[in-house]
Parts: C-alpha cells; structure tokens; sequence
C-alpha cells in the first residue's frame, strides 16, 4: 500500500508533537499551539519554525478531523509541505551545532607576538579575526578595526614599527572589547544565528563567537563562528 503524504505529515507532526514536550519536560497532553508557544521560549528551531508549525498545525487539524474514511484524508498535503515538515522534525532531533559546523583548529595569538608576526598569519590564512592570550587566558579579539585604529593613532608618530609593536599594544585600541561571546559546542546554529541579531538590537556589534566545550572563556578554543560564515545557514 503506497505512503500517502497526508500520513508522512502527520507522522512528522506526532513526533514533533513529542519533541516539543521533550523540550519543556513534560508529557502531559496539551494542545499543538500551546506547546509552541512554551517550547519556542527554550528552543532556537522552534522560534525558527514557530510560523511554519502555527500554519502545519491547522492543516494537520483539517487532516484529521474531516477524514470521511481511515483510509481518505479530505486535504492532501504538497510535498514541498510534508519534506517542510521533516525537515523541521530533523532540526529538532538531531540539530546542527557550532560544535559541528565550525569546529577547526585555530591560531592562536599570544599578546608578546608581533604584529607583522599576525599579519603574516592573516595573509596566509585569510583571517579577519584573532583571539590573543596570555599564556592560557583569554586577553581579547583583535580585529581589522583594532588594528586600523592603532596605525591611525601612530600617524604622526617617528616610532612606527610594525616588528616591534606587540599585539598587546594592539589590543588596547579596539573601540568595543566586548566584541565577542564564548559559546559552548553544543548551541544550536540557530541559537547562534539569534546571538548575533540579538546584539545588534542592542546596539553593539559581535565580531564573532568563541567556542570551547563548555563556553568558558579560558578553556581551549575549538572553534570560531563569524557573521559571515552563518550565512551558509538556510
């Protein structure tokens, strides 16, 4: 007996339906909409999808409650809706994480390194942001900014040397050092998507998001996500 879409969808709805408690620890019966509206506040995917899930949830209503047979659903659902979603049930089980998509092995900067030192590095690697540290702790992120603001300051300067100048020196002319958040491997790319936007509306600008296991600043760097790489993201 062939699959018709109308069963896919509402499998994908029922384990959706299961996820969404998952989220908010419960499995008490409760109504599709009302677990949107209480999963979307711990759960990137959800807030997402919640306009996607709203409209899916009506159509599963109409699936379900005006089938004239067990085996006749009266509205049909169009494939782009039943792999929609799937692909949403996907997100929620098995969600991408920074962890996943960005880790890599990063350079590191100590803050007694030079600065042509670091831009050799750039050049090579193409980098337009770098974490600098003390030994093993987290001193900064320079940025092009930093490093446009301190040959500014040096514009009348007889003492220019790029050799000579540390990136500690360099570190101390970035206009905002909070230009960065740590972030634990685990968050969601969504998640990470939201802290970018969310900064923004706060009037500040996050160069990029520093990830260690557990999102704590002085444990290893695993990995950076910058605004640009999340573009990827659909």
């Amino acid at each position: 007996m062939p699959t018709h879409n109308s069963d896919r969808f509402v499998t994908a709805y029922n384990r959706i339906d299961q996820l969404m408690k998952d989220v908010i620890g419960t499995q008490e019966h409760m109504a599709f909409f009302r677990l949107i509206d209480y999963a979307k506040k711990k759960n990137a995917v959800i807030r997402k999808y919640e306009a996607d899930l709203r409209e899916y949830g009506d159509l599963r209503n109409a699936i379900i409650h005006n089938r004239t047979t067990m085996e006749y659903a009266i509205a049909e659902p169009h494939e782009d809706v039943v792999q929609k979603m799937e692909e949403i049930e996907t997100a929620l089980r098995t969600p991408v994480t920074v962890g996943s998509m960005f880790r890599t092995n990063v350079t590191m900067f100590q803050q007694t390194d030079s600065l042509i030192y670091a831009l050799k590095v750039i050049k090579d690697k193409k980098y337009n942001q770098f974490p600098v540290y003390d030994g093993t702790q987290f001193k900064g992120l320079i940025t092009p900014v930093g490093i446009t603001m301190w040959m500014a300051s040096m514009a009348e300067s007889k003492d220019f040397s790029r050799s000579r100048t540390t990136l500690g020196e360099i570190l101390a002319h970035e206009n905002d050092r909070e230009n960065h958040q740590f972030v634990a491997k685990q968050e969601s790319v969504y998640e990470a998507l939201e802290i970018f936007k969310q900064a923004v509306t706060r009037g500040r600008r996050l160069e990029a998001l520093l990830i260690t296991e557990d999102g704590k600043p002085n444990n290893k760097l695993i990995g950076i996500v910058t605004p640009m790489s999340l573009m990827k993201i659909k």
